[in-house]
């Protein structure tokens, strides 16, 4: 009888960010991280057909990022750990860094560029 072998480590991080490499789990994630909402809070903010959210969400909640409960038929989505948001949070940081950084090479390159003329 064989065991399960253990992925190493990185490849379940590559798989994680494989999730998040969705413009709407991203949306959704972004909204769980405010508070908790319904699929019907969520509709007009994503801006998808409900059937593509159900699918998202369905994604997130297979990977254990979202929770769902059932309040008759309203079905509310909030995020299983607040680590969620703070890497939101982070991303958003670095991503302002980088375009901080191409803004200035813009700069420079608009600088040169008038320069030589």
């Amino acid at each position: 009888m064989s065991t399960p072998t253990r992925q190493p480590l990185y490849l379940l991080k590559a798989e994680f960010f494989k999730t998040l490499g969705h413009p709407v789990r991203i949306r959704v994630l972004e909204l769980l991280s405010q508070r908790e909402h319904s699929v019907a809070e969520m509709l007009p903010q994503v801006g998808v057909e409900p059937a593509n959210l159900s699918q998202q969400l369905a994604v997130l909640r297979r990977t254990g990022l979202v929770t769902n409960r059932k309040t008759g038929s309203t079905v509310h989505y909030a995020l299983t750990s607040p680590e969620v948001a703070e890497l939101l949070a982070v991303a958003r940081r670095i991503l302002g860094g980088v375009l901080e950084g191409q803004a200035e090479l813009l700069a420079d390159l608009n600088a040169t560029a008038k320069d030589g003329e």
